[in-house]
């Protein structure tokens, strides 16, 4: 597709989205050329060579970002075994153990299952009894950890043992899957598919965190047809060497793309998470009997996260730092304070007070996943019991000043802004009431932090566009209705930089 190119959205209503904006009373005109938002009003001229859209009243809000996803991941899960029904580890073995079955030549690669949850742990003697020779790696739901068989292990190069692959141990070794399953998925095809779907929910850009070469990843498969959104893309300590030597500083353009593809933060894993037990908390989980670590642990000591980030930010990189846990939030904060570094706290799960004031003084922002809440609403009543009224903690962010920015974490939630906008919304994704809804997000505001910090649609805007059939801040029955509303949201169409990447059935 061209960089950029010229549009007219024709009679369409514009949203207000930061305190203070309003919106004209009647349908305007947007003009779009070079890629930006050049006039807005009633009986706009068409700009030369510009596509002219009848909007017929829709409303139009600034394009969509997921924040915090991990794209080749999310595209692979498609052809994984599906472990998110599993509620036993006997229920797992027993999916693989069909699978084997069925297909006893290919390697069994899972996603999904929720560990925490399980009454015990779990060995890879178990897993060898059900998968003989097969090569099996089942990817817990949050990503942090992995029930691998001893076929598996071996094949990877891993110690054996008879318990799970943790944490870095784990991240360190994801990227050699390639050597068990070749090309799962992962085709310059797989993610123009991938993109596809983002596009026709309204997304418009992606920051992408996956476990790879990042930055130089994105440069080859750029020019194979995964030109489609914007990408901000990551890369972990392992890559900071090669990009401060080619001089990248977040928000370059990447090495042999356009602006639509830029260099994004350095990514740091500080602890672990709430399913796995290994998020750094300042006391004990319910069941610290269980744990060898009572309180969850760091992944690196003090020491090293304000080397990292000394070294990030003296290269113009900003810090993404990941801290599920609220001891970790506290050291990832004060190396942040020590360093000068600026970026993002990813995830923020489990926050005090003082600390969310402490990330609003230091200018730091909260990116953060809503559908998370979903997800771990029981698993945290269970082992946070005493602590759950400080989990997803927006209220507070906002109130205290702190930037949103919401995300998926694809694939442990699917990348769907609007499921992420309903979850900050109501809370709640069934018949149960709002768990802790004085922590919630009012609509326009969960959108305003969708939409990567762009007003409403107005001259000097990006001409990242959206078009929706239905109004997202409308006045309905109640919270459940609405949230109801936003997950259903009907995209007429998705425009970057002034091109149409996806138009929906009405348009049609």
């Amino acid at each position: 597709m061209r960089f950029v190119s010229n549009l007219l959205l024709r009679g369409v209503r514009l949203v207000p989205l930061a305190p203070g904006e309003t919106a004209p009373d009647e349908p305007v005109d947007v003009a779009v050329e070079h890629g930006v938002v050049t006039a807005v009003g009633p009986g706009l001229e068409r700009p030369a060579g510009a596509e002219e859209i009848a909007g017929l009243g829709r409303w139009v809000v600034p394009g969509l970002w997921d924040q915090h996803a991990h794209l080749a991941q999310w595209t692979l899960t498609s052809q994984r075994l599906d472990l998110a029904a599993a509620r036993t580890p006997e229920a797992a073995t027993a999916m693989v153990a069909e699978r084997v079955a069925e297909q006893p030549e290919l390697p069994v690669i899972g996603w999904g299952h929720r560990a925490g949850v399980w009454d015990r742990d779990v060995t890879v003697s178990e897993l060898d009894a059900v998968s003989g020779e097969t090569p099996v790696v089942l990817i817990s739901g949050d990503g942090h950890h992995a029930w691998l068989n001893t076929t598996a292990l071996m094949h990877l190069a891993l110690p054996v043992r008879d318990s799970v692959v943790r944490e870095t141990e784990w991240f360190a070794v994801y990227p050699r899957l390639a050597t068990l399953v070749g090309n799962d998925g992962t085709s310059p095809a797989a993610y123009r598919r991938m993109l596809e779907t983002a596009a026709a929910l309204g997304v418009v850009g992606l920051t992408d965190y996956e476990f790879s070469a990042g930055p130089m990843d994105w440069a080859e498969r750029w020019h194979e047809g995964c030109d489609l959104l914007r990408v901000r893309v990551a890369t972990y300590a392992e890559g900071l060497d090669d990009v401060l030597s080619a001089g990248l500083r977040t928000g370059d353009t990447l090495p042999d793309c356009d602006p639509r593809a830029t260099m994004g933060a350095l990514k740091i894993i500080s602890d672990g998470s709430l399913n796995t037990r290994t998020a750094w908390c300042c006391q004990p989980y319910a069941d610290a009997h269980r744990l060898e670590y009572p309180a969850g642990q760091p992944n690196l000591s003090g020491d090293e996260l304000r080397e990292l980030q000394t070294r990030a930010h003296a290269g113009g990189l900003e810090v993404a730092t990941h801290a599920i846990g609220d001891a970790a939030l506290a050291e990832a904060l004060a190396a942040y304070a020590a360093t000068g570094a600026r970026g993002s706290i990813e995830h923020a799960q489990l926050v005090g007070r003082d600390d969310v004031r402490r990330m609003a003084e230091l200018g730091i922002r909260a990116s953060v996943q809503p559908a998370h809440l979903l997800d771990d609403r029981d698993l945290t009543t269970r082992i946070w019991p005493d602590r759950q009224e400080r989990c997803f903690a927006f209220r507070w962010m906002l109130e205290d000043g702190v930037e949103l920015a919401l995300g998926s974490d694809a694939p442990v939630s699917p990348l769907d802004p609007w499921l992420a906008i309903a979850a900050a919304v109501h809370r709640t994704a069934d018949e149960r009431e709002p768990w802790h809804p004085e922590q919630a997000l009012t609509p326009r505001e969960a959108l305003a932090a969708s939409v990567d910090g762009q007003p409403m649609v107005g001259p000097g805007s990006r001409g990242d566009l959206v078009l929706l059939d239905a109004d997202p801040l409308a006045t309905r029955a109640d919270d459940a209705t609405t949230a109801r509303a936003l997950r259903e949201m009907p995209v007429a169409l998705t425009a970057v930089a002034g091109e149409v990447v996806h138009r929906g059935g009405s348009l049609v």
